[in-house]
């Protein structure tokens, strides 16, 4: 087998790997989501005082993410992963042996920041298996953090039906998750920085590019985090559907945005980044319009199908962009990453608080104006349908080691 037809074998392998690390992050999210109940039970504390600790996630992800490049230049690019995913899975024991407000703030604080190091890293290789491969895979990578996520999810469900302590719940995943993700951190490229390359600073702030790339991936994650948080309230409260069914409008937006992501990168590929958030935001202004002027459950549930549709492959064409935007791409998607968190954060605040000024209905017609940016705005996204190579040349920091 000739070197060009191993690093391509290798490469495959690679994407795999990573895709296997993007479901575990997902399981850990969705293993957590599911116990939060619990969580704030056992810690004792009010609904303001659990909405207040379910902040530091977002702030523990914002401080720590640009560490994320220094950490892959220093123990390269597959040992930093193997140690962040296991530093993220093994963050899930915490929030549930918090037995306090304090306590529970700093477990959330230190498993969003392990979770936005560990992104940033796994982000950071499947954009260079992209590279590599010359096709769009990131679309598909986020499907699968999202698919994990359901997982972890199904499996948290059915725990907290059956009564069992989320301590156990949670020790009993961890284990399991931090075993697959660091199996699975052992195919991935291994990639070293060059002799004479500069570290990158442990600080720094995002380039301009990751600016404007990142503004594109807030309004599509503030419409996610608004529609996933309020859609079946929206249901409830301006439509009148009963719990059953405003819960469903909230199911079927994610498993809309799972299926779109997984099925993203043949799109991405016949028509490119730009044309593909370009018609994504004309499906999410569409759906805005429907779930504002939605006289039934129905019309509604449809329009929050199509803004699922429409952002779903948004975040995943940001990060590709970002990490061809620039001589570092760590640095480049820990901004891009920075900002959508950042906007994950605010989104479930800012449309209660205009709710409670207004009204929901009002609320959403924000969400539908910020869905207008992806149409106007996509064209920064072009960096990432520049310059996609097939095949890099073979070297040995390129080629993976075969053995875990």
């Amino acid at each position: 087998m000739d070197a060009v037809s191993y690093e391509q074998r290798d490469v495959r392998r690679a994407r795999y790997a990573v895709a296997a690390v993007f479901a575990v992050h997902g399981a850990v999210t969705g293993s957590f989501a599911t116990r939060v109940p619990w969580i704030q039970d056992h810690a004792g504390v009010s609904a303001g005082q659990l909405g207040l600790a379910l902040a530091f996630p977002a702030l523990g992800a914002s401080v720590a993410m640009p560490l994320a490049g220094r950490i892959s230049h220093t123990f390269g690019a597959r040992n930093a992963l193997r140690g962040l995913i296991a530093l993220w899975t093994l963050s899930l024991v915490l929030p549930a042996l918090s037995p306090g407000l304090l306590t529970l703030c700093l477990a959330l604080f230190t498993y969003g920041a392990t979770a936005g190091m560990a992104d940033v890293a796994m982000n950071a290789l499947g954009v260079e298996v992209e590279n590599r491969l010359g096709r769009s895979i990131m679309s598909g990578l986020h499907g699968m953090w999202s698919a994990g996520a359901l997982i972890g999810s199904a499996a948290g469900t059915l725990a907290a039906h059956l009564g069992v302590d989320a301590r156990l719940h949670h020790l009993l995943a961890a284990a399991v998750l931090t075993g697959l993700g660091v199996a699975a951190c052992g195919w991935v490229l291994d990639l070293q920085p060059a002799e004479d390359e500069e570290p990158p600073p442990r600080f720094a702030l995002p380039p301009k590019s990751a600016l404007l790339i990142g503004a594109v991936g807030f309004c599509a994650v503030f419409a996610e985090g608004a529609s996933l948080d309020w859609s079946a309230v929206y249901l409830r409260d301006e439509l009148a559907a009963s719990a059953g069914l405003a819960a469903a409008c909230t199911t079927g937006f994610t498993l809309t945005m799972a299926v779109a992501r997984i099925a993203g990168d043949k799109v991405v590929d016949r028509f490119g980044s730009v044309r593909t958030v370009r018609a994504g935001g004309v499906l999410a202004v569409l759906g805005g319009l429907l779930i504002v002027a939605a006289p039934h459950p129905a019309a509604a549930m449809t329009g929050f199908a199509l803004m699922g549709l429409g952002i779903a492959v948004v975040v995943p064409l940001c990060f590709a962009a970002a990490g061809r935007s620039g001589p570092n791409p760590s640095q480049a998607i820990a901004g891009v990453a920075t900002i959508t968190y950042t906007s994950g954060l605010v989104a479930p605040g800012a449309i209660g608080g205009l709710a409670q000024a207004t009204s929901l209905v009002v609320s959403f017609g924000l969400v539908t104006l910020l869905a207008c940016g992806l149409v106007v705005f996509a064209g920064v996204l072009r960096a990432g349908d520049r310059d996609r190579p097939k095949v890099s040349r073979p070297t040995d920091a390129a080629v993976p080691d075969p053995r875990p």
